[in-house]
């Protein structure tokens, strides 16, 4: 692939971006930067179509890029394109307005903008969680035979569950049943508490098993919904209105939106994209909407991966504007959630 094939399927890529329609040599050759004949541009044209990255709909019409032809482009070809100031400064108001609230809020508002601003839908979800190790649980008496016990992982998950007793419990229950839940759990993955693992720690709890062992129940059930990955979408409507994608299969997007977990939970770093006709004759689709693309960027937390954002649209995108969207607002919440943990208690 030399430069000026390079320069043709760019110049392809965004004419078709911003007009729509198939794109012939002609409209190629009147560019500016493009200083060869139209013959040229048809021989350079129907060397990218057998190589996979652009096709002709029709006989008689110009190319348009497939979605190999977008995965190149992105990957080598694409311009810088900076972040208009009045949107930075709509997207940092927005942010200044969440800062002081919990990060599922500030996830929220991050998705409810990007939707806003690219007229995409916006996906957001949490980092799993299941290789993040316990390292603190915590039983708090709150009243008459209830307890609350917290869950700490090194990941820095917090969660925490209300059980109620049969019986109060006394300082010496209380402080074996810490001491044992610190010997036997510390340090444990979560993926690690299965039943078999719980009913384990409630034998060997011997005597006391009768009395604690709910609180154990109440434990396993708090691990698994730390496990559970949040999935945040925004901005849906906004594929209703998009006439490159079929109505059924956003319908079917809305009513299984769990069906694109499988795409974010695929390992990358940076801005990645993915597009729907990559497994159209899977056996197995991940992607419902065909047609269409999704960009895929992480925040972090602590210098780990804390959750991913994402924007689901047609295939035909204005990526190097979109994309430096889906940057900026990933750089913005992973500064805002590390100001937070830095803060004084």
């Amino acid at each position: 692939m030399d430069d000026r094939k390079l320069k043709i399927l760019a110049a392809v890529v965004d004419a078709y971006v911003t007009t729509g329609e198939p794109v012939g040599s002609k409209a190629i050759a009147a560019l500016p930067d493009i200083n060869v004949s139209p013959a040229t541009i048809r021989n350079d044209m129907a060397v990218l179509e057998q190589l996979g990255l652009l096709e002709q709909p029709h006989t008689s019409a110009g190319r348009v890029p497939t979605f190999q032809g977008y995965k190149l482009y992105i990957d080598k070809c694409m311009p810088a394109r900076p972040i208009p100031e009045q949107d930075k400064a709509r997207l940092d108001r927005i942010f200044e307005e969440t800062e002081t609230y919990d990060e599922e809020l500030l996830i929220q508002s991050a998705t409810t903008a990007l939707a806003e601003i690219t007229h995409c839908a916006a996906v957001a979800v949490n980092a799993m969680p299941q290789f993040s190790v316990i390292s603190k649980v915590e039983i708090i008496p709150t009243g008459k035979r209830l307890y609350v016990i917290l869950l700490i992982t090194s990941a820095g998950n917090i969660k925490n569950k209300a059980c109620r007793l049969e019986i109060d419990l006394n300082e010496e229950q209380l402080a074996f049943f810490q001491s044992f839940l610190t010997q036997h759990l510390h340090g444990v993955s979560l993926n690690e508490l299965s039943p078999e693992r719980m009913e384990q720690l409630i034998t060997a709890m011997g005597t006391y098993m009768v009395t604690l062992g709910p609180l154990v129940q109440g434990l396993y059930e708090l691990s698994r919904d730390m496990m559970q990955r949040e999935l945040t979408v925004n901005g849906t409507r906004n594929l209703l209105t998009c006439e490159e994608l079929d109505t059924m299969d956003i319908v079917q997007f809305m009513e299984h939106q769990d069906a694109i977990m499988p795409m974010l939970n695929e390992t990358f770093s940076g801005i990645h994209v993915k597009f729907s006709d990559e497994n159209a004759n899977a056996e197995n689709q991940t992607f419902v909407i065909g047609n269409s693309s999704m960009i895929v960027g992480q925040y972090h937390k602590d210098g780990r991966e804390a959750g991913r954002l994402g924007l689901i649209g047609p295939m035909r995108l204005d990526y190097a504007k979109i994309i430096p969207y889906l940057e900026y607002i990933t750089q913005k919440i992973t500064d805002l959630i590390s100001e937070k943990e830095d803060e004084p208690l």
